[in-house]
């Protein structure tokens, strides 16, 4: 059985995560050309290029398995400094540098996840967190780059494991100012597509979807979206009055409740349904994660299933 060397995975990981060899020596405290040296060896062990010389670098097929491969061998090693500190504490054993990385999309972490990982963080474990729409973040983990992820995606990757978290309500909403005057009768067929609209990036349908579903019409095509990739700026930017966001229910309830903000489309609502996926390994770094997640969302997030109207 051939063996891969943990020193060349790490370094791999490295150069990945690092997006480059010179940040990659930095971080593991050796210098550029024993890093070049660990890949090319390792190489020429695979017999097959491990990553694209771009910048940033990115892996290759291969580089991708293998680099899944060394994540899972980090949360092993995760897994038994853990154990041997609840053995022998004295020991002084330590997580350090085993990072977990998984992958949460932008709403989440606005909203109820920051609560699930607060007491993980505290106790030590030494997370890393890669954001990204909702609907994407699976690829994340199906290239091996994250140990979990939550996603829309119902369907299990080979080797995973995916149980439902809830649902994340979004409603449409603007600033008093804004819906004085570019709507005063709500959002309605006539003016939807003269509005300006928050989006998270060119990836991100939300708003199209829920204007589509609220107003009854198969599918719309807004002209006019302003791009912020970050929930808490298009919140600012829709209390400043420059368009309509289609946000999460539990971002903007202290906002609705103070007469800040209005709900352009009352009585409507739409809810999206998140699951946990994550490597399908007997973990308990990784079922702490997942319990953490699990036991939040639940008492955070509605029960699963799309809401069009109430």
């Amino acid at each position: 059985m051939t063996s891969w060397d943990p020193a060349a995975l790490e370094c791999l990981a490295a150069i990945v995560e690092e997006g480059g060899f010179e940040r990659a020596a930095v971080r593991l405290h050796i210098t550029q050309s024993a890093v070049s040296q660990r890949l090319r060896t390792l190489e020429a062990q695979i017999g097959s290029v491990l990553v694209q010389r771009t910048r940033p670098v990115k892996p290759t097929s291969a580089g991708r398995l293998l680099l899944k491969h060394a994540k899972q061998l980090r949360l092993l090693r995760a897994d038994l400094a853990r154990e041997l500190q609840e053995l022998a504490p004295q020991t002084g054993q330590s997580l350090a540098g085993e990072t977990i990385s998984i992958a949460i999309n932008a709403d989440s972490i606005a909203t109820w996840a920051m609560e699930a990982l607060d007491g993980l963080v505290r106790d030590g474990l030494p997370l890393e967190v890669v954001v990204d729409d909702q609907d994407f973040t699976q690829e994340l983990l199906r290239s091996g780059q994250v140990m979990g992820c939550v996603t829309t995606l119902s369907q299990a990757l080979r080797g995973c494991a995916v149980q439902p978290l809830g649902a994340m309500r979004y409603v449409a909403v603007a600033s008093a100012g804004f819906a004085r005057e570019r709507l005063p009768e709500g959002l309605t067929r006539s003016n939807c597509n003269r509005l300006p609209y928050l989006s998270f990036n060119r990836k991100d349908d939300m708003q199209a979807e829920f204007v589509a579903r609220c107003l009854g019409l198969r599918s719309v095509s807004l002209r006019q979206q302003i791009l912020l990739p970050s929930c808490e700026a298009q919140l600012r930017a829709v209390r400043a009055g420059w368009g309509v966001g289609v946000l999460p229910e539990l971002q903007v309830r202290p906002a609705l409740e103070a007469g800040d903000l209005v709900d352009v489309a009352p009585g409507h609502a739409l809810a999206i349904d998140l699951y946990w996926h994550c490597w399908n390994l007997d973990s308990r770094v990784l079922e702490r994660v997942s319990r953490a997640l699990l036991r939040t969302a639940r008492v955070l997030l509605a029960q699963p299933g799309r809401v069009e109207g109430e």
